[in-house]
């Protein structure tokens, strides 16, 4: 087959938005390894007593944003990528204009309530005073991200996310520079303070403040990339504009309507993702103090689980998120143009590269927990690595869950996900009450509350699917191989860990060593049994050139000849 042959199969696959999504998935990825190279020296600075008062502030930030921002790139760029794919450039620019004004106005307000109300939330919802810091230092970025979400759907609707990867990589860059840096000093000058004072807290908290300093700098320095890019696109903006026959053009209000149709069900679907960790930390702090522990004590736990599980969790979890962000713009285009088997084989495409993409990363996280935390925080104690492992099935759980949420949003059925979350929530926070108060699972009743939340979300949403679409799932289809070919990478990987730390020891060798074979294990063993189609292939960046190397390591079946 020649290669304007497999090209112009690949576009009929509807694959463009998996290059798209590769591109932001690799740019997702390098920003989630920095955050969990940097954290290591902010771990180490904050201790476990400021990753606790940064890990609340950061969730209420987190829902915060989730209000004023988080939902905007999905809604935007489905406002945009409706328009375009109706060829209507006008409209999708206005889309984007009125977007802007919107999120600014949400954004400005959402933050100067935070910030004059970070006193109440951090002593009488929170139950942590001194994180009340760290709270006022992240509260302007909010508006920050708005504007800048924004910018990133925009771009998306046009089909392109290498101005948010580039972005994300940036802000992530700067944010690592300034986190460090900021939690050094103020770390420093809270210690002294609190030692005038008495208040012995008091440095981890002013470190706290000083870290999410990063946050708010990396996320203005991503901004102002971005409209940079703008300002760069602004030629070829105008000239489609210029050639639009769109005769009827639609009103701010219009489109103010839609985009508030579109956002508030992604809003509150991802409102209840958030509020989820809010009410954890918020219910496992109050039980904890009811049975007894002192606030350093369930604090330091809360910042085992924030500073040291959460970050190494997210890591693999960027991947799906990313396919995600490219999946509802280019399933919107299919499902306006009514393509139904094209959007079968969207699902059907996205689901397997999840499967691929999450199984081996859960069973990594199984077979070297503890040399991981070793390895990046020095940690050989075993709550660390208890919580990894318990954990690890929540990166397959919650890539699965997101991508279904995404396709149920592509599918134009919005509100369904937050129906979905909503249930989920409910049976969740029964769980984890019960993990708390009669099995006193103390902090792993954290991690095993969210596979409930998310088993929950990933049973409703297929279902969904199934019936608006007709799209069936094959359980064995999409994860038999994976699991066999990651279960034969998790004994190799336990083996040679385990026989370089016997023969050389020490904390790198043995671990990225092992890291290292895991992959390509995992990667020979996917290709040899044919999980991984041509058509999949061909999808990838540089898909043609990884099918003939593939092929000359007879890695993949020469293709038959019709």
């Amino acid at each position: 087959m020649s290669e304007t042959q497999r090209n112009r199969k690949r576009k009929s696959a509807g694959g463009d938005y998996i290059v798209q999504g590769s591109i932001l998935a690799a740019a997702a990825m390098i920003s989630k390894i920095i955050g969990v190279v940097y954290r290591i020296p902010l771990t180490n600075i904050l201790r476990d007593e400021g990753n606790g008062y940064y890990g609340y502030a950061y969730q209420v930030y987190a829902f915060a944003l989730m209000l004023s921002s988080l939902s905007l790139p999905t809604a935007v760029s489905k406002l945009v990528s409706a328009r375009r794919a109706l060829n209507q450039q006008k409209n999708a620019f206005r889309a984007f204009v009125g977007s802007l004004v919107f999120a600014s106005v949400v954004g400005l307000v959402i933050a100067v309530t935070i910030f004059f109300g970070a006193g109440v939330i951090s002593e009488h919802m929170m139950k942590a005073p001194l994180s009340v810091y760290a709270l006022k230092v992240l509260a302007p970025g909010l508006f920050i991200v708005a504007v800048m979400a924004v910018l990133r759907g925009y771009f998306q609707g046009l089909g392109t996310m290498i101005p948010t990867a580039v972005s994300q990589v940036i802000e992530q860059i700067v944010n690592a520079v300034v986190s460090i840096a900021g939690a050094s000093v103020l770390f420093g000058m809270g210690t002294r303070l609190g030692n005038e004072t008495g208040e012995d807290l008091l440095g981890p908290a002013y470190g706290a403040a000083g870290g999410t300093l990063g946050t708010v700098t990396g996320a203005l320095t991503g901004l102002i990339f971005l409209l940079f890019v703008l300002w760069m696109f602004r030629g070829g903006i105008r000239k489609r504009l210029r050639h639009d026959r769109t005769k009827k053009t639609e009103t701010y209000s219009h489109i103010l309507k839609v985009l508030l149709l579109t956002a508030v069900p992604v809003v509150f679907s991802t409102a209840i993702y958030n509020i989820n960790q809010i009410i954890d930390l918020t219910v496992f702090n109050h039980v904890m103090d009811a049975q007894g522990y002192a606030e350093s004590e369930y604090i330091a736990l809360q910042g085992i689980y924030t500073g040291k599980y959460d970050p190494l969790i997210n890591v693999p979890m960027a991947i799906p998120n990313a396919l995600c962000t490219s999946l509802v713009p280019s399933l919107t285009m299919v499902v306006m143009t009514k393509q139904r088997k094209k959007v079968h084989y969207q699902i059907d495409q996205i689901l397997r590269l999840t499967t691929i993409l999450t199984i081996p990363s859960c069973v990594g996280f199984l077979v070297l927990a503890s040399p991981l935390m070793v390895l990046l925080y020095n940690d050989p104690s075993a709550t660390p690595a208890n919580l990894l492992m318990l954990g690890a099935v929540v990166i397959v759980l919650y890539g699965w869950a997101s991508i279904t949420n995404s396709v149920l949003h592509g599918l134009n059925y919005m509100s369904s996900p937050a129906k979905h979350a909503a249930i989920a929530l409910v049976v969740h926070l029964a769980v984890f009450v019960v993990m708390l108060v009669v099995f006193r699972m103390n902090v792993y009743a954290l991690p095993a509350s969210n596979i409930v939340f998310a088993l929950t979300m990933c049973y409703l949403n297929q279902r969904k699917i199934r019936k608006v679409c007709g799209f069936k799932m094959n359980f064995g289809h999409l994860f038999i191989k994976p699991l066999i070919a990651s279960a034969i990478m998790g004994v190799i990987t336990f083996l040679i860990h385990w026989g370089l730390d016997t023969l050389i020891g020490g904390r790198v060798i043995p671990t990225v060593t092992a890291i290292v074979v895991a992959i390509i294990i995992y990667v020979i063993l996917i290709l040899k049994m044919g999980t991984l189609s041509e058509e999949d292939m061909l999808a990838l960046p540089m898909g043609a050139r990884l099918l003939r190397a593939s092929r000359r390591l007879h890695l993949m079946p020469e293709e038959s000849s019709d």
